[in-house]
């Protein structure tokens, strides 16, 4: 969604305000404030603070009406819904000595809602469409809950359904372009992401080297890790955005320079996923996993792509032995010699994964997951992972941790980026890995 960023230098104060009981008692997971953060940050509006507070009357008006004298901008989520414990819109009403009136609009909408599913539209339903007259209705096509604007002096107020994917259409399509209004004309910030997967952030930072010269006069350099890599954010200040991107070329292009092999993407909503998918495509190559310690994890991300059904033949969860050797052909003997978690049964679980499906590309995993199960000379996280490819037979073995989850989410990550730097003819291998042939 965001590929540049422009942020004002004379920034502008922002605080997110998440409600509901189910955001503190761990029962949901607060996506909207990371998602809203992200959001008034490519606006240029810097958030001060994140408040996940009750469903409480008294907390909910007293933290609001705080923001409203200490920020620029607010943006509230939660409490809109038809049921006793949505209180926000009563609550704004009252900072703002409102009356709710009823948007026909947003009843029409509604109606149309129950009567396209079949559902007798009742009372509560009916209420929320009555919004504070004080406010400017955000018309929300996604559901049942319209968004509300306020203005306070030069203070903005948004108030947003809960359910994230209603709370994103409003934030695009009435927020966003409200704001990007009200703020235009400042002075910009520049920011460049460069992800970067196979190496860790430290190692990263070491190849990069001091960058003291570099990151002074508006210009900074951050690294941010994630369970996929890290990635490199690149920022400058300048008047206008085509001095930003002047003060921002030696530094990007010194960086590029030593990490190339490195940097998957340049795109910050892009994943590594999606830049293998492009790859096969572009190549007219095809791919299939078999699959023991990630189960089915592996061909779930490759499938997550759009369009992946073009070089995504098949693959097979070949949890047990004997699902190695009846579906997937592996010898009994070398199983019994060497182990599921070997070099060899790695590379024939891949050879005859390719073979079976007829794919140009074939990839195993087999491990010990965690968090038991390990030995002296295998311990809990070590995974060799096979591939075939270019008539070749190869297998990287690796040692994660003690997390089952994270192992196989790393085993994933180690896959896919082994795929992407061979079929870009990249030679060496994520992590300082070495490859084990037959």
């Amino acid at each position: 969604m965001f590929s540049k960023t422009l942020f004002s230098m004379r920034m502008k104060k922002a605080h997110i305000i998440s409600i509901g009981n189910e955001l503190l008692i761990g029962d949901t997971i607060n996506t909207n404030a990371a998602y809203i953060g992200q959001a008034l940050t490519h606006l240029g509006i810097t958030t001060e603070q994140i408040f996940t507070i009750p469903d409480d009357y008294a907390l909910i008006k007293q933290r609001i009406t705080e923001s409203l004298d200490i920020a620029d901008v607010t943006i509230v989520t939660g409490g809109l819904g038809p049921t006793h414990d949505d209180i926000t819109k009563k609550i704004v009403a009252e900072i703002f000595d409102s009356k709710l009136i009823q948007n026909e609009q947003v009843l029409n909408h509604i109606k149309k809602i129950f009567s396209d599913r079949g559902f007798t539209l009742s009372p509560s339903n009916i209420e929320q469409a009555a919004v504070p007259d004080a406010s400017e209705v955000l018309f929300n096509a996604q559901g049942t809950a319209p968004g509300m604007w306020f203005q306070k002096n030069e203070h903005y107020l948004a108030v947003l359904p809960g359910v994230p994917y209603e709370m994103k259409y409003l934030m695009n399509k009435r927020v966003i372009p409200k704001l990007s209004s009200i703020y235009k004309g400042l002075n910009v910030r520049v920011t460049d992401y460069l992800k970067t997967a196979g190496i860790p952030e430290s190692t990263l930072s070491d190849l990069i080297g001091n960058l003291d010269e570099y990151t002074n006069n508006g210009i900074g350099v951050a690294y941010l890790p994630n369970p996929g890599g890290v990635t490199m954010r690149l920022t400058a200040e300048a008047e206008t955005t085509e001095k930003a991107e002047q003060k921002l070329l030696k530094l990007r292009e010194m960086v590029y320079e030593k990490t190339a092999d490195f940097v998957f993407t340049k795109e910050r909503d892009q994943n590594l996923t999606e830049v293998v998918g492009n790859l096969l495509t572009e190549k007219k190559l095809t791919i299939a996993v078999a699959e023991s310690c990630t189960g089915g994890m592996l061909a779930n991300e490759i499938t997550n792509i759009a369009g992946s059904s073009a070089y995504m033949l098949g693959g097979v969860i070949a949890y047990s032995n004997r699902a190695k050797e009846d579906i997937l052909g592996v010898e009994k003997e070398e199983i019994n010699r060497f182990g599921a978690v070997s070099k060899n049964v790695a590379l024939a679980m891949a050879r005859n994964t390719a073979k079976k499906f007829g794919a140009d590309v074939g990839i195993s995993t087999t491990g010990i997951a965690g968090p038991g199960g390990g030995t002296d000379q295998k311990p809990v996280g070590t995974v060799w992972i096979g591939f075939y490819l270019k008539n070749e037979n190869f297998a990287l073995k690796t040692v994660f941790t003690n997390n089952r989850l994270v192992n196989k989410q790393r085993t994933v990550m180690v896959a896919l980026e082994t795929v992407r730097r061979r079929l870009l003819g990249i030679k060496t291998y994520p992590y300082e890995l070495k490859p084990h042939y037959s």
